[in-house]
C-alpha cells in the first residue's frame, strides 16, 4: 500500500450552485484547490477524477421517489417540490441539479473505495460532507448525503465497524438519523449547541436507538466557544470511543464553520484550532482505524479567509506533508482571490494561535459550561461502552 493520500476532485464539483446569492458558494471550492497547487500541497497527492454515478448508488441513501424529484426539479426551470424540501430559501433549485448533486456522492464513495481497497491509506472528498440531506429530503444546502452513501457503500463491501466524526459546526443529523439504528456504524458529532443553531438537534441524550445505544454521540458546545475549550472536548470524547469501538475505516467531516469569522455560527475557534483537530484526527485514524481515512468537506462560509486555508491545511496533513502554518499565502493567489470576490485574503496560514489544551483526566470544572457539556456527553454514552464517564 502506498502512503500518499488522493483527493477525489475535478471542476465539475464547481456546478453544485444554489445562485450568486447563496452562501454555498462554488468559488471556495475553487479557491481551495488553487490555494494548495500554488503551495505545493497537491503534489503529495495523488488525484482523481469523479467517476459517473447511477441511481443504484444514490440508493444507498435515499429512495427513489426523492431521486426522481431531485432529477426533475433541475430539468424545469424554477421548479420546486416542497413535500422534499426542494425549493426552500436553503436549497434553492437550479439546473442539473441531480447531475451536480450525484456526482458529490460519487466523489465520496470513490475517496471511500481508494481506502477500502487500500490503494492510499487517506483520501479527501473536498466537495462532500453533504450532511444534512435525509433519505426522502433535502435539507440545509445538501441535496444528496454523500457521506451516508459511501458509509453505506463501505457496508455492501463488508465493512464491519465504521467510526463517523464531524466537526462541523452545524449538528450532523442526516447521517446520525440514517445509522440511528445501526451498531455497526458510531456517529460523533461536535456541534455549537442546539440551543442556538440550526437544526436544532444533537443533544446529548440522543444516544441512537434501541439496537444502537450509545453509537449515536452528540457533544453540544456552548455558543462562543474557542479553541482549547473545544479541542478539550474532542479530546474528552472521541478517541475513548475510538479505541473502545475499534473501527475499521474512520470518516470525517470536516465544515470549517467553527471559524471566529463564519458568517453563520457562532463559534470561536481559530484556523489553529481547526488544524490541531486534522493532526489529531490524522493520528487517530492510525492509532486506532487501522490508518483507514476518509474525510471530506462540509460548511464553511467565509470563502476567502477561511475555506481554502482550512482545507489546504488538511490536505496537507492528509498526505502526510504537513505545512508548517506561518508558510507565506502566495500573492498570486491573493490577488486571485480578490479579482474573484473583491475580498482581501490572509498573509500567511496561520491565525497566530497556539491552542493548549488542559486534558480531562487533568480534573474538570463543573462551573464551567463547556466542561458541563463534555460531562452531559459522557455520562449519556460511555457506561454503554462500560467506561467511567468522570474519569476515563
Amino acid at each position: 500500500m502506498t502512503h500518499r493520500g488522493r483527493v477525489v476532485w475535478d471542476d465539475t464539483l464547481t456546478r453544485y450552485d444554489f445562485g450568486p446569492q447563496h452562501p454555498m458558494a462554488p468559488i471556495r471550492l475553487e479557491l481551495t484547490m488553487r490555494l494548495a497547487h500554488d503551495l505545493g500541497v497537491l503534489e503529495h497527492l495523488d488525484m482523481a477524477p469523479v467517476p459517473d454515478v447511477d441511481d443504484s448508488k444514490l440508493l444507498l441513501g435515499h429512495s427513489q421517489a426523492y431521486i426522481d424529484a431531485v432529477r426533475r426539479c433541475g430539468v424545469v426551470s424554477q421548479s420546486a417540490d416542497l413535500a422534499h424540501g426542494l425549493g426552500t430559501p436553503d436549497v434553492p433549485t437550479f439546473s442539473d441539479m441531480h447531475d451536480a448533486s450525484s456526482r458529490i456522492a460519487s466523489a465520496t464513495v470513490e475517496a471511500a473505495r481508494s481506502v477500502w481497497s487500500q490503494e492510499v491509506n487517506h483520501a479527501f472528498s473536498p466537495a462532500g460532507g453533504l450532511h444534512h440531506a435525509m433519505h426522502d429530503a433535502a435539507s440545509g444546502f445538501c441535496v444528496y448525503n454523500d457521506l451516508t452513501i459511501a458509509i453505506n457503500w463501505l457496508l455492501s463491501q463488508g465493512v464491519e465497524r465504521i467510526a463517523y466524526v464531524d466537526v462541523d459546526v452545524h449538528h450532523g443529523d442526516g447521517v446520525e438519523t440514517a445509522f440511528w439504528d445501526d451498531p455497526r456504524v458510531l456517529t460523533i458529532s461536535q456541534h455549537e449547541s442546539p440551543i442556538s443553531l440550526f437544526p436544532g438537534t444533537g443533544w446529548p441524550d440522543d444516544i441512537g436507538g434501541p439496537h444502537a445505544e450509545g453509537y449515536a454521540v452528540n457533544i453540544a458546545i456552548p455558543a462562543e466557544t474557542g479553541d482549547e475549550p473545544w479541542l478539550r472536548a474532542l479530546q474528552s470524547v472521541v478517541p475513548h470511543l475510538l479505541a473502545a469501538f475499534e473501527p475499521q475505516v474512520l470518516v470525517t467531516q470536516h465544515g470549517c464553520d467553527s471559524h471566529f469569522r463564519d458568517p453563520l455560527a457562532n463559534l470561536n475557534l481559530s484556523i489553529d484550532g481547526q488544524r490541531t483537530a486534522y493532526e489529531w484526527l490524522h493520528h487517530w485514524s492510525h492509532e486506532l482505524a487501522n490508518g483507514h481515512w476518509v474525510a471530506t468537506g462540509g460548511g464553511g462560509y467565509a470563502i476567502v479567509d477561511v475555506v481554502p486555508r482550512a482545507w489546504t491545511l488538511l490536505m496537507a496533513e492528509l498526505s502526510g506533508t504537513p505545512l508548517d502554518p506561518h508558510t507565506e499565502v502566495p500573492e498570486a493567489w491573493r490577488s486571485y482571490a480578490h479579482q474573484r470576490t473583491g475580498l482581501v485574503a490572509p498573509l500567511t496560514m496561520t491565525d497566530d494561535r497556539t491552542p493548549v489544551v488542559a486534558s480531562w483526566e487533568a480534573g474538570y470544572d463543573p462551573d464551567d459550561p463547556v466542561d458541563r457539556a463534555i460531562l452531559a456527553t459522557r455520562k449519556a454514552v460511555f457506561p454503554h461502552w462500560g467506561l467511567d464517564p468522570l474519569t476515563q
